[in-house]
C-alpha cells in the first residue's frame, strides 16, 4: 500500500507502516527527526496527487484546537489576527479532507466550534493503546474502519503529573506534544494496513 503521512516530522506513523512492508512516506515543511530518506520536506500539496492509497494527516492544531479558543477573546475582545490564522488552518484542514485519495484519516484535538469543522468519526485515547495518558484525539475517517483499542491501561488521573509529556517545557514542548504515540501509530498500521 502506498501511504502518505502528511504533516509528520517524527516518522512514527511512517515507520509503523514501513515495518509492515508498506511504501510509506512522511511529509512536512521541516526535516524529519530521524533523517529518513522516506520524507518529503515540502508543502504536502506538492506531493498529494502522487497516487496514494491512504493518507494519514496531522494538520497543525494551534489555531483550531478548543484548548486555544480562549486566545480568540482575550480581555473580551475578538483577536482578529488569531481568527484569521484559525480560518487559514481550517482551509488547510479541509483541503486535506477533500483531497483525491481513496482512504483518509485526519487527526487533531477537539476543535473549537467557531471553525465549523465536519463532525469527527471517533475519539481515541493514548491509554487505549498502552500509554498511561489522557489526550482526547479526534479522527476524521474516510473509507476506513474506526481504530479499535489494542492495549488498554490505566491512565493517570491528572495530566499535571510532574515530568510527564504534557509538562516537559522548553523550545520543543509543542513539537513533543504533537508526536503520535507509538501504540496509536502501530494500531493504525496493523488495522488499516490490510484494507
Amino acid at each position: 500500500m502506498k501511504v502518505l503521512v502528511a504533516c509528520e516530522y517524527s516518522g512514527t506513523v511512517r515507520e509503523a507502516f514501513r515495518k509492515l512492508g508498506h511504501d510509506a512516506w512522511s511529509c512536512d515543511i521541516i526535516p524529519s527527526d530521524d533523517n529518513s530518506p522516506y520524507h518529503f520536506q515540502c508543502d504536502v500539496f506538492e506531493v498529494i496527487n502522487q497516487g496514494w492509497d491512504l493518507m494519514i494527516a496531522h494538520p497543525p492544531c494551534t489555531y483550531l484546537s478548543n484548548a486555544g479558543a480562549r486566545f480568540l477573546y482575550p480581555k473580551k475582545q475578538l483577536n482578529v489576527d488569531r481568527l484569521k490564522k484559525g480560518l487559514e488552518a481550517r482551509d488547510f484542514f479541509m483541503r486535506l479532507y477533500y483531497s483525491n485519495i481513496p482512504k483518509i484519516c485526519i487527526e487533531n484535538p477537539v476543535a473549537s466550534s467557531i471553525f465549523n469543522l465536519p463532525k469527527s468519526t471517533q475519539y481515541i485515547q493514548p491509554y487505549e493503546h498502552g500509554h498511561p495518558f489522557k489526550k482526547k484525539t479526534c479522527l476524521w475517517l474516510k473509507n476506513l474502519d474506526q481504530i479499535k483499542p489494542t492495549h488498554t491501561v490505566e491512565a493517570a488521573e491528572s495530566t499535571k503529573v510532574v515530568g510527564n509529556w504534557f509538562n516537559k517545557g522548553g523550545v520543543n514542548r509543542q513539537k513533543n506534544r504533537a508526536k503520535t504515540f507509538q501504540g496509536i501509530a502501530d494500531a493504525m498500521a496493523q488495522q488499516w494496513g490490510n484494507l
